[in-house]
């Protein structure tokens, strides 16, 4: 019997606003019509497709909501789904949103983030008593603020978090935020020791092992994938260690067999946003281990998933039943 999977960490409200171009410094854009709020995040991206993918899978987030609007919001949205049980999710302090500008033109996006009430989220936050679930799932690594702390026996307080729920059990994942600076060798690293899991874009892997996956000119270094992969091995992660980009998905499973499944080729005029695609590929991957799945079953299950969240501006709004997903593969693969 499955247990489910516990989705925890970063709760968000996403303010995606669509603007002509990116401006330099200085200069004027235009936001356009289509304002949106959803929400986003780790745990609400992640727990909403896993949610839309299974309707029959037990859910269960633990996370902030504020007590206002964007709190009320969160709760909402998540309380659309049955399988998924906020009874853990806490309410205190204001609710963190990021203001997302989508380029109309490129379909990138950049993000401006208040963390609100998620810098205070931590271990005494989460009862792990009553935490019975197959997988828990935490991220983002780099945005929770108290788990990113220092701790002087693990290094710091989030691989003591994912320490603590190892020993009762339990399999975890992470996911980790993108972000400039030298911050992964000292916070994500001490966590891989105690990750079942690990499931990152390329530019976090490249920063946490420093292989080069990425070059400054865009040029992608798929040749390096698999030291990449081995060395986040090497570093802990017990079962999958899992990259992602737009291009492919790759990973090396528990016996160090590794594999690349390429995205789907998507017609013109699907890719309507790409806030959230990380967290779907990451809800395909999840999906596929509590399922029992091999690794090149969920690369696809990933791909799929995050292909279908591209056919909508919200992070979720895209994904249907796995069934529906894995469809995509014979019409785009």
């Amino acid at each position: 019997m499955r247990k489910g999977i516990c989705c925890a960490g970063n709760m968000i409200v996403d303010i995606t606003y669509p603007i002509e171009t990116w401006p330099k410094q200085n200069e004027l854009t235009h936001i356009t019509e289509g304002i949106q709020n959803s929400t986003g995040g780790s745990v609400c991206n992640t727990i909403t497709n896993l949610a839309r993918l299974d309707p029959s899978l037990p859910l269960y987030a633990s996370g902030f909501a504020g007590y206002d609007a964007e709190g009320e919001f969160v709760l909402q949205e998540m309380g659309k789904y049955p399988n998924i049980d906020i009874s853990m999710v806490k309410r205190d302090g204001r609710t963190s949103f990021t203001m997302v500008m989508s380029n109309n033109q490129t379909k990138e996006r950049t993000f401006f983030q208040h963390a609100g009430a998620n810098a205070y989220y931590c271990e005494e936050h989460i009862d792990l008593d009553a935490l019975d679930v197959d997988i828990f799932h935490i991220g983002y690594i780099l945005l929770l603020p108290a788990l990113d702390a220092e701790d002087d026996e693990y290094g710091t307080k989030m691989a003591r978090l994912l320490h603590n729920v190892q020993k009762k059990g339990i399999k975890t994942s992470i996911d980790v935020v993108s972000e400039t600076g030298d911050r992964f060798a000292r916070l994500v690293t001490p966590a891989l020791k105690y990750t079942n899991y690990c499931i990152i874009n390329e530019l976090e892997a490249q920063q946490t092992t420093g292989v080069v996956l990425r070059s400054a000119d865009g040029t992608l270094h798929l040749e390096n994938m698999p030291a990449a992969l081995n060395k986040l091995k090497e570093l802990g992660v017990a079962d999958w260690a899992v990259i992602h980009c737009p291009e492919i998905g790759c990973g090396i499973d528990k016996k160090g067999e590794y594999y690349a499944v390429p995205s789907l080729k998507l017609p013109d005029g699907w890719i309507k946003g790409t806030v959230g695609a990380g967290d779907a590929f990451c809800a395909g991957v999840l999906y596929a281990a509590e399922m029992g799945w091999t690794m090149p079953e969920a690369l696809k299950m990933g791909a799929c998933t995050a292909a279908a969240s591209l056919n909508a501006v919200s992070a979720s709004d895209g994904v249907k039943t796995a069934e529906e997903v894995l469809r995509l593969y014979n019409l785009y693969a």
